[in-house]
């Protein structure tokens, strides 16, 4: 992988991995145009080290809110009188939240890197996910935020997680669909998909450090131009989301996702890149 391959890469995954069009998608489809092999173990790799660099943008946009989740969280284990703190129960949430994704993930990690890379099942997941982000879009009663979130709130969002896996549904989008469906509102579902990034993301990451490193296909330099390219341009995505949710509706990422797909059904057929 040549260095302006990883910046490309890296702005694409920095606008795209936590807005809820998906960044596997988009990266999958990038890397066809770019001439290299999606299916290669080294850019698989890349492909979800990078992410780091998305998820250290939300760590930095969001410090002191994950700081005071943090303190009362641990100050909630040794005092009894602190575990009224939503803060406190919000750090549980979101431990609990990620749970299902680590299990399924694990169990199907040679199906996600494998044959799920295929456009065709990016473009599968981009249009059909569309129909449910409108569906809990127009369900959802927006009414509920970070303080009333309770317990069966984290399980059902992190199970609904788990069907990011599928290249092409998007984890903030499974993650944003899920919290409207249980009347979150559009924020605070945002929110919630954020902080339940930070593990996933970063473990998934992680696994993958020292494949991406030792690969012959991509190599230290690639791998960290494109984390910091990632990172810078996802802080800035962070920034925006968070204000055009606040007075707008999801349904231009909906309309979004239909023409993506869309498109890449035409490049398929048309052999433009191959699904694999």
């Amino acid at each position: 992988m040549d260095l302006w391959q990883a910046v490309v890469l890296g702005i694409v995954e920095g606008l795209t991995e936590l807005l809820p069009v998906s960044s596997t998608g988009h990266l999958t489809l990038a890397e066809g145009l770019l001439g290299l092999q999606i299916d290669d173990p080294g850019i698989t790799a890349f492909t979800a080290f990078i992410q780091i660099g998305a998820i250290a943008a939300v760590l930095v946009y969001f410090a002191r809110d994950i700081y005071e989740i943090v303190v009362a969280f641990f100050k909630g284990l040794f005092s009894r009188e602190n575990r009224g703190d939503p803060n406190y129960k919000l750090g549980w949430y979101v431990i609990i939240g990620s749970i299902p994704i680590v299990i399924v993930g694990f169990l199907g990690k040679d199906y996600v890197s494998g044959p799920l890379r295929s456009l065709w099942f990016v473009a599968a997941g981009m249009i059909g996910w569309s129909f449910v982000l409108w569906f809990a879009e127009y369900a959802a009663t927006h009414q509920r935020n970070l303080r009333q979130l309770t317990i069966g709130d984290a399980i059902f969002v992190g199970v609904v997680q788990c069907v990011s896996l599928i290249p092409g549904v998007s984890r903030s989008g499974a993650t944003t669909s899920a919290g409207l469906l249980r009347d979150m509102d559009r924020v605070t579902a945002t929110k919630l998909s954020f902080y339940l990034g930070i593990p996933a993301l970063t473990g998934a990451g992680v696994l993958e450090l020292e494949e991406a490193i030792s690969g012959p296909s991509v190599g230290v330099p690639a791998l960290a131009v494109g984390t910091i390219v990632s990172g810078v341009v996802a802080y800035a995505t962070v920034s925006w989301l968070l204000r055009f949710i606040s007075n707008h509706s999801f349904m231009l990422f909906v309309w979004y996702r239909i023409g993506f797909g869309v498109v890449v059904i035409a490049l398929l057929l048309m052999g433009v890149v191959e699904p694999l």
